[in-house]
């Protein structure tokens, strides 16, 4: 072979070799270029006393509590932290639960009942009083009343006057949306309130004047009746309360005197 066609296929190899491997180089991707995120602090955290269960209404508090992670900045002024009170759990057995409390929910010493304190005078709101009424089925909605209710209380009595006849009755709703606090000892109702208990005293949670008419209207009364409202009254205001009963002196100047079941009203005198 020539010299010149030797040297023409070397150069044609060559050529051919150069430009694939540029077009090799043109087409690869380039690689991505890597971002490294930046660097966030670890969530502090602390130990948080909390409940491992349901604890209901007057509960007492033995192995229900654990202590528990819980992110620092998170935590309320009135949480139970190991850091503060390490023997919390032992401290803290036998104390009883002012109202409901549940499962997660870190365990605060404002929902449990002071040391000396009775139980329902710590349910009481400041300025309330909590009276018992007599009670039965028939005057309470069939039994199907439960604490945290509201009820309308009806005085039931028999008529002395000769316009109603001897045997008619007179009935007047005397106090309107009151909570009902307890039903004999039960200040919770039964497990999913499926339950109810005919009891024979309803504890009601009544303002002074509000105590004052439903003990004048237990002595003048033939029966008193519980009615129950529903749920959606509950943040409805009490109106209509029958204070002439007890309108004597310190309330409007005037004495009302109940006898035989009739109310007459006479002058105060100073």
């Amino acid at each position: 072979m020539a010299a010149s066609r030797l040297v023409i296929l070397g150069v044609a190899v060559a050529a051919a070799g150069g430009a694939g491997y540029v077009a090799k180089h043109m087409t690869a991707q380039k690689p991505a270029a890597v971002v490294s995120a930046p660097h966030k602090p670890a969530i502090e955290l602390s130990q948080v006393l909390v409940l491992k269960e349901d604890v209901p209404v007057g509960g007492v508090l033995d192995s229900q509590m654990r202590w528990q992670e819980w992110p620092t900045d998170s935590i309320g002024d009135n949480y139970i932290t190991k850091a503060q009170n390490p023997d919390a759990i032992t401290k803290l057995r036998g104390e009883v639960a002012r109202i409901a409390m549940y499962k997660g929910e870190p365990l605060r010493r404002s929902k449990l009942v002071g040391e000396g304190k009775s139980l329902m005078s710590s349910i009481l709101p400041s300025g309330m009083r909590a009276v018992a009424v007599q009670i039965s089925a028939e005057t309470s909605a069939g039994g199907f009343i439960l604490p945290n209710d509201h009820v309308d209380v009806i005085m039931t009595r028999r008529s002395q006057s000769p316009n109603v006849g001897a045997n008619g009755f007179i009935t007047d709703t005397i106090l309107k949306n009151i909570r009902v606090l307890a039903i004999d000892q039960t200040i919770q109702q039964d497990e999913e309130g499926k339950k109810t208990k005919v009891g024979a005293t309803a504890t009601l949670e009544l303002t002074p004047m509000q105590s004052e008419i439903v003990t004048v209207a237990a002595q003048m009364a033939d029966k008193l009746t519980l009615a129950l409202r529903s749920v959606a009254d509950t943040q409805q205001k009490s109106v209509g309360e029958a204070d002439y009963l007890v309108s004597g002196v310190g309330h409007r100047g005037t004495i009302r005197l109940i006898k035989s079941g009739e109310v007459s009203e006479v002058t105060a005198q100073k």
